[in-house]
């Protein structure tokens, strides 16, 4: 049976971000932060990660209007050494929280060379490669992860879902543009298998598997019953739980059963864990140095034999800039169904749509 078709519309990035910042302040919001966060959103538009952009708007604004975020939130730093720190999200929208915390960390470190910030009381922040990126705009490592505001996988061998798709993004400079890795401790996000459901796509075997049987799930409908299954088996499995550690319990945030699943509860406290950390690359050897020995060894991969029927060798980052360069020019695409949800939700706050921006 042929996938069915999915017909897709494209918005500009302008048209994208004003109609995210408009309907964040009209559910509550302050205009700035909801400026601040719309212009994260539409970042991730930009770049290909099309489930933590618009697509989130409509959750957004359902926890806003039913109080699950604080919308006049007091995030707080405190610093507990040198090199270290952690930021009190207050319950805020998770990108206010993080966009403070990558701050925060390129700040220490061009004191000290190397920070770590540790976040609690946040929420789902979306695209996990945006707050490494930002360490790497001031000449810096960066590494982010975070615990997964639902749990959608479960410790290798088991059925019950204990376990995020917890991502690990980390960016470094070069001479073209950051190298950004972005990824989901599990085969695909979770994002990923919603944008499914809306489209009613089927999903390829690898992705979701029964919980009873084991069975995979390829029936977007049926996903609810699902297990994500990890990256490379157990080893997967392992780096989910150890970034769990690392973002949640080291910050005394949620882990494994406290976690909250934000997608079906729009009203609870998640208190979600990440962190950042960002490395001055001056602190080692020149950022000059540095970049063109970054560049003259992604000259030699990309230069090197491939298989058969590879035509491009592909490094982290060069999809993301392609896309990034693809999409401001021509615009976002996005599909039809999204779109009618965004415009149901900019109609019910009387605000303009997609459509007339």
């Amino acid at each position: 049976m042929n996938a069915p078709s999915v017909s897709f519309r494209r918005a500009s990035a302008a048209g994208v971000k004003g109609l995210i910042a408009d309907c964040l302040a009209a559910a509550g919001a302050p205009r700035p932060d909801a400026e601040a966060v719309a212009g994260l959103m539409t970042e991730a538009d930009l770049t290909g990660a099309d489930a933590h952009g618009v697509f989130r708007l409509p959750q957004y604004v359902r926890r806003l209007r039913a109080g699950g975020f604080n919308r006049t939130p007091s995030i707080a730093v405190e610093r507990t050494a040198p090199a270290t720190a952690r930021v009190d999200g207050d319950n805020g929208i998770g990108h206010l929280v993080v966009k403070r915390a990558a701050e925060t960390a390129i700040e220490i470190a061009r004191e000290t060379g190397v920070a770590w910030v540790g976040v609690r009381g946040s929420n789902h922040a979306g695209s996990a490669g945006l707050y490494a990126e930002m360490a790497a705009a001031h000449g810096m490592i960066g590494i982010y992860s975070a615990v997964a505001s639902a749990n959608h996988m479960a410790v290798w061998g088991g059925n019950e879902l204990l376990l995020g798709t917890n991502p690990l993004a980390i960016a470094v400079p070069t001479g073209t543009g950051p190298m950004v890795l972005d990824m989901a401790t599990t085969v695909v996000s979770y994002g990923t298998i919603k944008k499914h459901v809306l489209q009613g796509l089927p999903m390829p075997e690898g992705w979701l598997i029964d919980r009873d049987t084991g069975e995979p799930i390829t029936d977007p409908a049926k996903a609810g019953r699902g297990i994500l299954l990890p990256i490379g088996g157990y080893k997967g499995s392992g780096l989910s739980l150890m970034l769990g550690v690392l973002a949640g319990i080291l910050n005394g945030a949620a882990f494994g059963r406290d976690c909250v699943d934000f997608n079906a509860d729009d009203t609870s406290v998640t208190d979600t864990g990440q962190l950042v950390i960002a490395v001055d690359v001056a602190r080692f050897v020149g950022l000059d140095r540095f970049t063109a020995e970054v560049d003259r060894h992604m000259a030699a991969l990309r230069g090197s034999a491939r298989m058969a029927g590879v035509d491009a060798i592909r490094l982290p980052g060069d999809r993301r800039r392609e896309c990034r360069a693809e999409r401001a020019a021509s615009g976002i695409p996005l599909p039809a169904a999204l779109v009618a949800q965004l415009d149901t939700v900019a109609t019910e706050l009387g605000v303009k749509t997609l459509g007339e921006r």
